[in-house]
C-alpha cells in the first residue's frame, strides 16, 4: 500500500506538472528514499560525457557542495567506482558495504572522499534507461551495513522507468509547444498573407493600395522602424510605398518620384547583382555609408536607420523592385522573417504581374476572381484539400477553356488522381480501380514526372504510346490537347493538375500562367493540412496519454477503467472501428476488455473467453516473437484461409479486416496483447504503433 501511495503520489505531481521535471524527481526520490528506509539518495541524469546531479534528498551540505561542484565525467571515472560499473552494465549496482570495497580500501581519492564525506556504508545504484540507453540513475543510501531487499530494489526500477516516462513526456510537450509557438508565429504569418492577397483580390489595378498593405504587414511582423518599396525602372530605382514614422523630410524627398541610381556598394546594387536577400547588421559601418552615397547616408542620420534588410522582388530572374526593412537599432532579422518578407516580395511581383495583364486583357480579371475564390476556399476549409481542389479544377477549366480537369498527387513514383472536374465517368473510374499510376514516359504525366516542368501536348493521339492502357483511357474519353503542369515544393515534384480539351487547340502563355499559380497554392494548401494534421495528431496522442494517466492515476488497483480508457484511447488515435486486450496466462489468452465490438461478435468473446492459439492464429506469433504483429487484410491471412475459428469469427461476425497486435511486455516476460481493427483495408502509421506500444506499457506498468 505505501508503494502504491508513493507511485500515486508521483503520478500526480507528473500529471500536475506537464513539461516539469525538478518537482517529479524531487517526489520520486523522496518516496524511494523513504520507502527504501535510507538516510539520503539524488539522481543523474547522464549524457555521454558525464553524469550531472538533477536532484538531492536528505544529503548533507558538505555533500551537496560536494555533488554539485563538478559533474562526474565518465571517462575519469575509476573502472571499480560503482557508478562506473553501472554505467559500463547497465545494470542494478547494489552494494551492502561500500567502505569493504577494494577502490576504497586502496583510497582512490575521488571515491574516498565522496565516501567519506557521505558517511555512506549501502548503496543502491538503478539505472534509468530509455530503448537500452543509459540516460540517469537514482543513488540510494544508508549510514549502516544493511542491504537493500528486493522489493525495495523493484521499486527503485519502478520509479527508474517512471523517470524516464517523464523525461520523454516532457520532451515531447516541449517540442508541442515549440511547434505550437511555431505554428502560432505561421498562423500570423499565413494571416498577414491572406490580407495581402485580399487586398490584392479586391483591389484590381490599384497597386499602390497593396503595396501600402504589403509593406505595413512586412514591417509589422517584422517587428523593424520602417520600410520602403522600391520599383526598377531601369538603371534606376523609384520609391513606390513607405511605412513607419519617417522623419517628414526624409518622406518628401522619395513620394517626390525622384529616381535614385544606386551605387556600387549600396544594398540595392548589391541585392540587384546577386538576386539574393541580404542583411546589414550596423548600417554605420557599412562601405556604401562610409564612402557618403546620399540614400544609406540619409538613412542612417536623418532616419536613425542601424540594421537592415533587403529584399529583391524578382520576376523569374530579373529583378524588378526591392522591399528594405529597417530597425533602429542593431538587431538581425530571423531567418522566418527573411522568409516572410522574401514571401511578401513573390506576392508584389504577383501583384505588379497581374495587375499588366489585367490592363492588357479583361480575361485577367477572370483570373483574380477565380484565385479569390480558391483562396477563399483555402481559408474557409483548414486542412481540408478537397474543396480547394474543386475550386481550383472548377476556375482552371473554365477560365483555360477546357473540357475536363484533374488533379494527381505524386507518391511512389506513381500518380494518384485526388480531384476532376467534369471528366468523363469511364476515365474517373478506371483511375479509381488503379489508383496508382505510372504513365509511359511519352505521355504528358510521364514526360513530367521526368522533367518536373510544364508539359503540353498537342494531340495525344499522335503519342507512341496511344495504346497504352493509361493513354488508351484518355483517348477513349475523348481527350486531344493536353496541359500537364507540376505541383513543386522545394523543387520536389508532389503532384500535377492537367487540363484537356476534346479540340486540338494550344494553351495560351496566360493560361499556363494561372495554372502554375493555382499549383503554388495547391502547394500551399498541401503543406498547410499537412501541418495541421500533425499537430492535430500530436494533440490526439497527448491528450489520450493524459486520459491513460489519468485513469491510472485515479483507479490504482482497478484494471477494469483502465484497460476500457486504453482501448477508447487506441481506437480513436488509429481510427479504428473496434479494440480488445487480452491477458496471457498459462499458455492462453483470455480477454480482459472489448471497446466498440459488434454485439454479435462480443457475446461470442465473452461466451468463451479464453484463446488457445494454434500455429496458424496471428496470436501465436506475438507468443513467439513478442513483436508487433500487423496484418494488412486478415481475410487474405493464412489463418483465415485455414478456417481458424477464432479468426474466422473475427472476420466474419465482427467484420474485422485490418488489424494490429502489439504485446505487452514486462521485462521481455509477454503479459498480454492489445489488438486493434479496421474494418476495411487500411494500414496503421508509425505514430499509431509507437502510441499504442506506450499504451501497453502504461497497461503493464498498472
Amino acid at each position: 500500500m505505501e508503494q502504491q501511495t508513493a507511485t500515486s503520489e508521483v503520478l500526480g505531481v507528473i500529471s500536475s506538472s506537464p513539461g516539469e521535471l525538478n518537482p517529479v524527481f524531487n517526489a520520486m526520490l523522496e518516496n524511494a528514499v523513504r520507502l527504501c528506509e535510507a538516510e539520503f539518495g539524488h539522481l543523474y541524469l547522464c549524457d555521454k560525457e558525464a553524469f550531472h546531479p538533477a536532484a538531492l534528498h536528505s544529503a548533507s551540505q558538505d555533500l551537496g557542495m560536494l555533488l554539485r561542484r563538478r559533474p562526474v565525467v565518465l571517462r575519469g571515472l575509476h573502472p571499480d567506482a560503482p557508478l562506473s560499473r553501472m554505467a559500463r552494465t547497465k545494470a542494478v549496482v547494489d552494494i551492502a558495504d561500500v567502505r569493504l570495497e577494494k577502490i576504497y580500501v586502496e583510497r582512490e581519492p575521488t571515491f574516498s572522499e565522496f565516501v567519506d564525506v557521505s558517511g555512506a556504508r549501502a548503496i543502491l545504484i538503478m539505472p534509468m534507461l530509455k530503448e537500452n540507453e543509459l540516460i540517469g540513475a537514482f543513488v540510494i543510501y544508508r549510514l549502516e551495513v544493511r542491504p537493500f531487499t528486493d522489493k525495495q530494489i523493484a521499486l527503485v526500477k519502478n520509479f527508474a522507468a517512471q523517470a524516464v516516462i517523464a523525461i520523454e513526456n516532457a520532451r515531447l510537450l516541449n517540442e508541442l509547444r515549440e511547434r505550437t509557438a511555431d505554428l502560432t508565429e505561421s498562423l500570423e504569418q499565413q494571416t498577414a498573407t491572406s490580407e495581402v492577397l485580399r487586398v490584392i483580390s479586391s483591389s484590381s489595378g490599384n497597386l499602390q493600395t497593396v503595396f501600402d498593405t504589403m509593406l505595413t504587414e512586412a514591417t509589422d511582423l517584422c517587428e523593424a522602424s520602417y520600410g520602403l518599396m522600391w520599383l526598377r525602372e531601369e538603371d534606376a530605382f523609384r520609391a513606390a510605398a513607405l511605412y513607419g514614422d519617417l522623419p517628414q523630410a526624409y518622406r518628401d524627398q522619395w513620394r517626390s518620384g525622384t529616381r535614385y541610381r544606386p551605387g556600387p556598394e549600396t544594398i540595392l546594387s548589391r541585392v540587384t547583382a546577386s538576386g539574393r536577400p541580404i542583411q546589414v547588421p550596423d548600417l554605420r559601418i557599412d562601405p556604401s555609408y562610409l564612402i557618403g552615397d546620399p540614400l544609406p547616408v540619409a538613412a542612417a542620420d536623418v532616419a536613425g536607420v542601424r540594421t537592415l534588410l533587403g529584399v529583391p522582388m524578382l520576376r523569374d530572374t530579373e529583378v524588378v523592385g526591392f522591399i528594405g526593412i529597417y530597425r533602429k537599432e542593431i538587431r538581425p532579422f530571423t531567418e522566418k522573417q527573411v522568409t516572410l518578407v522574401t514571401n511578401f516580395a513573390a506576392q508584389a511581383v504577383i501583384a505588379i504581374e497581374n495587375t499588366r495583364l489585367l490592363n492588357e486583357l479583361r480575361q485577367s480579371l477572370e483570373q483574380q476572381t477565380a484565385t479569390s475564390q480558391v483562396l477563399s476556399v483555402i481559408s474557409s476549409s483548414p486542412g481540408e484539400l478537397e474543396p480547394v481542389f474543386q475550386a481550383m479544377l472548377t476556375n482552371a477549366t473554365r477560365i483555360c477553356e477546357a473540357v475536363f480537369g484533374n488533379l494527381y498527387l505524386y507518391e511512389a513514383d506513381a500518380f494518384r488522381m485526388v480531384a476532376a472536374h467534369h471528366d468523363s465517368p469511364a476515365y474517373v473510374a478506371a483511375r479509381t480501380r488503379n489508383p496508382l499510376l505510372r504513365p509511359p514516359p511519352d505521355a504528358p504525366l510521364g514526360r513530367l514526372a521526368i522533367t518536373k516542368q510544364m508539359v503540353q501536348v498537342a494531340d495525344i493521339r499522335t503519342l507512341p504510346s496511344r495504346d497504352h492502357p493509361f493513354v488508351a483511357a484518355g483517348v477513349a474519353a475523348g481527350y486531344r490537347t493536353v496541359l500537364a503542369i507540376p505541383l513543386l515544393k522545394d523543387d520536389e515534384l508532389i503532384g500535377a493538375f492537367t487540363m484537356i480539351r476534346q479540340e486540338v487547340r494550344a494553351f495560351t502563355d496566360k493560361q499556363i500562367a494561372l495554372l502554375t499559380n493555382f499549383a503554388r497554392q495547391a502547394v500551399i494548401a498541401i503543406e498547410n493540412a499537412r501541418l495541421l494534421k500533425e499537430l492535430r495528431e500530436m494533440l490526439e496522442q497527448q491528450t489520450a496519454t493524459a486520459d491513460v494517466l489519468g485513469v491510472i492515476s485515479s483507479s490504482p488497483g482497478e484494471l477494469e477503467p483502465v484497460f476500457q480508457t486504453v482501448l477508447e484511447n487506441a481506437t480513436r488515435i488509429c481510427g479504428a472501428n473496434f479494440a480488445n486486450l487480452l491477458l496471457y496466462e498459462n499458455g492462453a489468452f483470455r480477454r480482459a476488455a472489448l471497446f466498440g465490438a459488434p454485439p454479435s461478435w462480443r457475446e461470442d468473446a465473452f461466451r468463451d473467453p479464453v484463446i488457445r492459439p494454434n500455429e496458424t492464429n496471428p496470436i501465436f506469433r506475438i507468443m513467439k516473437n513478442k513483436e508487433v504483429v500487423i496484418i494488412p487484410d486478415l481475410a487474405a491471412d493464412q489463418a483465415y484461409l485455414q478456417r481458424e475459428p477464432a479468426v474466422v469469427a473475427v472476420v466474419e461476425k465482427a467484420g474485422a479486416r485490418s488489424i494490429i497486435a502489439v504485446p505487452m511486455l514486462k521485462e521481455d516476460e509477454l503479459v498480454g496483447l492489445i489488438a486493434v481493427f479496421h474494418q476495411e483495408i487500411r494500414p496503421f502509421t508509425d505514430k499509431q504503433i509507437s502510441l499504442l506500444q506506450n499504451f501497453a506499457a502504461q497497461a503493464v506498468r498498472h
